[in-house]
């Protein structure tokens, strides 16, 4: 009976969590959740032998989704400013 390498597990577990994140309704869970599973994606990349494709563009991913969770944090600073 052959098993799973711990990379593919990996790699198995970083698809299922960015396609559970687009499960979610609220916006901010769902760029929260994919930035885990971006981050499952570069460990995956890197124990594939340095993957560049994967790492770079799942990098690009998280930041991405983490500069969209940041302004929105401060866009609803503001509004909690007026109340």
């Amino acid at each position: 009976m052959e098993y799973f390498s711990f990379t593919e597990i990996i790699g198995y577990l970083a698809s299922l969590v960015v396609l559970l994140s687009f499960l979610m309704r609220d916006v901010e869970k769902l760029r929260m959740i994919n930035i885990v599973g971006c981050s499952l994606f570069v460990a995956y990349g890197v124990f594939l032998g340095f993957s560049i494709p994967i790492i770079v563009t799942n990098v690009a991913i998280a930041i991405i989704n983490l500069v969209y969770l940041i302004k929105s944090k401060k866009k609803a600073k503001r509004f909690d400013a007026f109340d």
